[in-house]
């Protein structure tokens, strides 16, 4: 009779303890916030500006204005010298510049055709004055950071 009032409390111990273990779980809470460490890195928060664009407060309208800029002030540049050609251009040259986080700009590469590089000797070297003599600018920003980015200026070349 002992040995099976043992067995049964015994069962009924192992029974006890099989559904109790899930009223003894522990969790732990937490109350940090998910940090959101997912960054997209083909786009940033504030494009590069120059000092007349820092008035634009959209997005969108602040990238224009810098663009239109950095054309313009390119385009005057390249105005001032005269480009000779034995036979009519009307061509597009295209300069991949670097603006890095200190807003210092650097050309990264300069592609033209075979056509305008026989025909217009220096070219190259005027693009480069031309970007740097571009007034300051201000770097990109991404969540706060100044960051560097690349940009591809178009630049046309008509000479007749």
């Amino acid at each position: 009779m002992y040995t099976m009032r043992f067995r049964i409390l015994t069962l009924l111990l192992l029974l006890l303890l099989n559904t109790s273990c899930k009223y003894f779980t522990f969790e732990k809470k937490s109350n940090l916030q998910a940090i959101d460490t997912i960054i997209d890195f083909s786009s940033v928060d504030a494009s590069p500006t120059f000092l007349a664009c820092k008035d634009f407060i959209e997005k969108e309208a602040r990238s224009n204005c810098f663009r239109t800029t950095i054309h313009k002030n390119i385009s005057e540049s390249l105005a001032k010298h005269q480009l000779e050609a034995k036979k009519p251009i009307n061509e597009i040259v295209s300069i991949d510049v670097i603006i890095n986080k200190q807003g210092i700009v650097s050309i990264k590469s300069i592609q033209s055709s075979d056509k305008i590089k026989t025909s217009i000797k220096g070219l190259d070297s005027i693009i480069r004055m031309s970007v740097k003599d571009l007034p300051k600018i201000s770097p990109a920003i991404k969540r706060g950071i100044p960051v560097a980015t690349q940009y591809r200026i178009p630049i046309q070349i008509q000479v007749n």
